[in-house]
């Protein structure tokens, strides 16, 4: 008779120590206890070393000097970059010149019937009474020159980001070639862009256009390729069984069945495209831009604000039509074309009525000069606002206060770190959030910057990202409750953040530095401001995507409003929340670059010097810089896929 042994009794250990994360974090402690020690008899300075230090300034600067020597004379630049300029040039003179052409009252007429065909009514009122705006601030001509400026970095933007698209949908080693150039490309900041293409097209429209190209062309191509990969299959399969081409299914179902992703694509193309051809103003693109530079520059707010109110406006009007043709809620059926027909007769009329008339300028009698009311505004809120206000203090106390208290500390804390201490703890947090293959890409992101020389820069850079992240997770965590929260809060809330995301980084500035001079305060501030509303909607959309049975179940016991929040709503809302976290840190880090126009110094200043100084090394080597810094802040902010399906 055999004897049945009963099993060992397994050792049940804690909750707590079941964790994957609490095996990770025990495994650094112990690797941490053997390395700690001996990286600490070696390498005790805070600094990195200079063994580990690559410099590129010689070959950098004999490229440089190469290009400036070659540019006049070299076959490359004159059959090849020459003609590119002669035709981006072209491009962006026939746009202006038809825009002049068709007149003020021409061109409000043709873009509120488009509005009108595409969202009714009530969009094609607020685009003409936009671009009248534009015409009463006395920027018309401005507005004409970015609008050109726009359209022709669009179209080369589109056509580029549709092919890289295409090709990277329809292939999985396209995909799997272009995913990290893309990365590349929209982690690079846009100042970083500008360096390269003014070396080779010199300063002007040419080369504000190719930067454009290259900055707003990969969400096209992303979503290009989202579109295609995401058609549905049971469509595909039904064609392929009708015999139809590659070449057919291509164009009769996938590209259809992509029509929200590519029109989305155009948004997103469009919005980038615009904040892209204000920022280029620095390198000769003209238009608002410029006017918005040159008053930064003079720490003229009026001016600024007038400039960059049409910058705005613009940015609204085009997000709306494009967002409502990709939402499908055009309401045009039935007498679809005749409407488009109607509409395109009736502003043609309007332009030639207006070119018979010797109306095609706007008329200076209609103009609305605001600069000289804000200016003394801002010097009233300079006077009065600005310090020695009672009990709360003023806005530069503030800046002050939170540069003494907060970014001098972070800083300084962040350098005074062991070199290997900083990539250990870049280590524990990017593996305790993802994978191993994630910790060593934030790792190598981060050892790249010291090897690159430009340690100390780059921490300073990120002591202000961090700070102004977690300034904006705390008001966006808040906020994005407090509208998951109420329904009428949001939409009270609604056209606030809509303006607030469609409004270019450059424009964020204004007000800021109105406030609180120059300085990495004000840097820090814009960022928050320009982060916030992102991180406020992924915060509101995860809340109220929670699953309605486990509120109800919380519900039925007992559980108050704050418990179900704590208890429910955030452990459930767990992705949503750190994509959130993801977003802030990389809108902040884009923001806080520019941030070297207005004090923020770090590598922002570096980019900004480079550029002024026509400096390939410093400019790139910062570039390079700031786009390991994204890197790693993505990896240590982002979960894996994987991750996030297991709910780990």
């Amino acid at each position: 008779m055999a004897t049945v042994t009963a099993p060992a009794p397994r050792i049940s250990l804690p909750g707590v120590l079941r964790h994957r994360a609490v095996h990770k974090l025990l495994l650094l402690a112990l690797a941490a206890a053997v390395l700690v020690p001996l990286a600490n008899a070696h390498w005790a300075s805070g600094s990195w070393p200079d063994a580990l230090t690559v410099d590129f300034t010689a070959p950098l600067s004999r490229t440089s000097d190469w290009i400036i020597d070659n540019r006049d004379s070299h076959p490359l630049f004159l059959y090849f970059f020459g003609y590119v300029s002669n035709g981006v040039v072209l491009a962006v003179r026939a746009v202006y010149l038809v825009l002049l052409g068709v007149g003020w009252a021409g061109v409000t007429a043709i873009a509120a019937l488009v509005a009108w065909r595409v969202a009714g009514v009530k969009l094609a009122a607020g685009t003409a009474a936009a671009f009248l705006a534009c015409g009463l601030l006395g920027m018309w001509i401005p507005t004409m020159q970015t609008l050109a400026l726009m359209v022709a970095a669009v179209l080369a933007s589109v056509a580029v980001g549709a092919l890289l698209g295409l090709a990277a949908g329809l292939s999985d080693r396209m995909d799997r070639i272009l995913r990290p150039v893309l990365d590349t490309m929209q982690v690079l900041p846009a100042f970083a862009y500008l360096l390269p293409v003014v070396l080779i097209f010199g300063i002007g429209v040419p080369a504000a256009v190719l930067a454009t190209v290259v900055y707003a062309a990969p969400p096209m191509a992303r979503l290009t390729s989202l579109g295609l990969r995401g058609a549905d299959k049971g469509v595909l399969e039904a064609v392929e069984s009708l015999g139809s081409t590659a070449r057919q299914r291509l164009l009769t179902a996938r590209l259809p069945l992509a029509r929200r992703e590519l029109l989305l694509g155009l948004n997103q193309t469009i919005m980038m495209a615009l904040s892209m051809a204000v920022i280029a103003s620095v390198i000769g693109a003209g238009g608002l831009g410029d006017r918005v530079y040159q008053a930064l520059a003079s720490v003229d707010v009026g001016a600024a604000l007038a400039a960059g109110i049409p910058i705005v406006l613009l940015a609204v009007v085009l997000d709306r039509i494009t967002g409502a043709a990709g939402d499908g809620t055009t309401p045009t059926e039935g007498s679809q074309r005749a409407g488009w027909v109607y509409a395109l007769l009736a502003a043609v009329a309007v332009a030639v009525a207006g070119r018979l008339l010797g109306r095609l300028d706007w008329p200076d009698a209609w103009t609305l000069n605001i600069a000289e009311p804000v200016n003394r505004a801002v010097d009233w809120m300079t006077a009065h606002l600005y310090s020695g206000v009672p009990v709360v203090g003023g806005t530069a106390d503030w800046a002050g206060h939170f540069t003494t208290w907060v970014l001098d500390p972070l800083r300084d804390g962040l350098q005074g770190l062991p070199w290997w201490s900083v990539l250990l703890i870049v280590a524990a947090l990017a593996w305790v959030i993802g994978t191993w293959q994630t910790a060593l890409t934030a790792v190598l992101a981060m050892a790249a910057i010291g090897v690159l020389g430009v340690w100390k820069p780059s921490l300073d850079t990120l002591s202000q990202v961090l700070a102004a992240v977690a300034v904006t997770l705390v008001l966006g965590f808040a906020t994005g409750i407090a509208a998951a929260r109420s329904e009428r809060f949001e939409r009270m809330l609604r056209p606030v953040l809509d303006v607030c995301q469609t409004m270019p980084q450059f424009v964020y500035l204004i007000p800021v530095v109105a406030l609180f001079g120059v300085g990495r305060a004000p840097a820090v501030a814009a960022a928050i401001v320009y982060a916030l509303p992102a991180v406020v909607r992924i915060t509101t959309q995860g809340l109220r995507q929670v699953d309605p049975a486990a509120m109800e179940a919380a519900r039925s016991l007992g559980a108050g409003s704050g418990q179900q929040l704590r208890q429910v709503q955030l452990p459930l809302a767990r992705r949503s929340l750190l994509l959130a976290v993801n977003q802030g840190v990389v809108l902040v880090l884009a923001v806080v670059i520019i941030g070297g126009l207005v004090g923020g110094g770090a590598l922002g200043y570096d980019v900004v010097f480079g550029l002024a100084q026509g400096d390939l090394a410093t400019g790139l080597v910062a570039g390079a810089a700031i786009v390991c810094l994204g890197l790693m802040l993505d990896r240590v902010t982002q979960p894996t896929e994987r991750r996030a399906k297991k709910g780990a």
